[in-house]
């Protein structure tokens, strides 16, 4: 749960929240002991200097406003001592961006969403001067001018599903399941080293590293960072890496390429996190160049946004949709299928005395 700040009689303080990496505020106000009596689209207006009443009131219409814990319609009347919260999302700041022909893979998409599967290697929004070829640009011309309306972001080399507003109501109603985390993510990682169980939780604070702010870091102590949480499950073993299924209970900024690295299982050639180079294996020869086949077949951390479920902000429906393994993906699992079934044709003997079995690795690095 997000650290929050009581603003009595203040103008409230945007409370910075990670999660959703801009995309969103949350504010918390708690109405002056001698508050009159005043409509609350008006005192939200009144108290959030530079912010349209009429995004209070989609605010209000989502469900995004609650007030002392209960859902607060634009017309009640607030009261003194009312703690009043409320979840905005930032309007598009694509106002410099001009429309780019270039193709994406559109899933579904209706008058307020589109489900999209991004391809790895695609900034999805403009900045640190990468102002052309992202995904931003490319929804523009495919919207013929129209701003999207971002809900959340995956990674540049991190692929799969990613969830688009195309209406400030729709972004609205869907920045609210974003932040109280009702929105269905899965991902599916390969990562180095094998698990003893079969699943299990990663839970601990995210925050920029003080030596790398470029990168995340765990504080398992919770002095710094945001609460974070990955579910993990796995899916396939390959001795030397595993397949996993990761599900996002909290959504921080790189969380399951820091999480995994925190338990000490790396994805698979995540440069920024350490995977780039052979953390598990034999000293054969072979098996590096075999390795350092699979890093150039995937030249990116092995992470894919697989599924992503959430209530439809019109039907109010729930709806759910699912990618398959991207090419280079699959290309190296298939890698990993056929290597360790050959490990374990060759794998010796547990009767060998240590003697024999150093023997036994000699002639095998040979025949390889």
């Amino acid at each position: 749960m997000m650290a929050e700040q009581e603003l009595e009689g203040k103008e409230p303080e945007e409370i910075e929240d990670e999660e959703a990496q801009g995309l969103y505020e949350h504010f918390r106000v708690v109405a002056d002991p001698g508050q009159t009596p005043l409509r609350l689209d008006k005192f939200l207006v009144d108290r959030l200097s530079g912010t349209a009443r009429n995004r209070i009131q989609n605010a209000a219409k989502a469900g995004n406003i609650l007030v002392n814990g209960k859902g607060g319609k634009s017309n009640y009347k607030v009261k003194p001592g009312d703690v009043v919260t409320l979840v905005l999302p930032n309007p598009p700041q694509h106002v410099d961006l001009a429309p780019e022909n270039i193709p994406i893979d559109i899933v579904y998409e209706d008058e307020a969403v589109i489900v999209l599967d991004k391809a790895p290697g695609m900034v999805v929004h403009p900045g640190f001067g990468n102002f052309t070829g992202t995904l931003v640009n490319a929804l523009m011309y495919h919207l013929k001018g129209e701003k999207p309306y971002l809900v959340h972001r995956i990674d540049k080399d991190t692929s799969g599903l990613l969830l688009v507003a195309k209406t400030e109501e729709a972004q609205t109603f869907l920045a609210r399941q974003f932040f109280d985390h009702s929105i269905e993510r899965k991902y599916r990682a390969l990562v180095w080293g094998n698990f003893e169980e079969e699943e299990g939780t990663v839970t601990g604070h995210i925050g920029r590293s003080l030596q790398d702010r470029k990168v995340m870091a765990v504080f398992p102590d919770g002095d710094k960072g945001k609460h974070a949480v990955t579910h993990y499950k796995v899916l396939e073993r390959f001795g030397y890496v595993t397949l996993v299924e990761c599900v996002l209970e909290t959504g921080r900024t790189h969380q399951i390429r820091c999480h995994m690295r925190y338990v000490k299982h790396p994805l698979f050639n995540d440069a920024t996190y350490g995977g780039d180079r052979i953390l598990k294996g034999t000293t054969f020869t072979k098996y590096k160049q075999f390795v350092e086949n699979c890093f150039t077949a995937l030249p990116r951390q092995a992470l894919h946004a697989a599924t992503i479920g959430f209530e439809h902000p019109v039907s109010h429906h729930r709806v759910r949709f699912e990618s398959e393994m991207p090419a280079d993906m699959a290309a190296v699992l298939g890698k990993w299928r056929t290597y360790s079934l050959s490990r374990q044709m060759e794998e010796p003997d547990q009767e060998l005395t240590p003697k024999e079995l150093r023997e036994r690795e000699k002639l095998l690095n040979l025949k390889k």
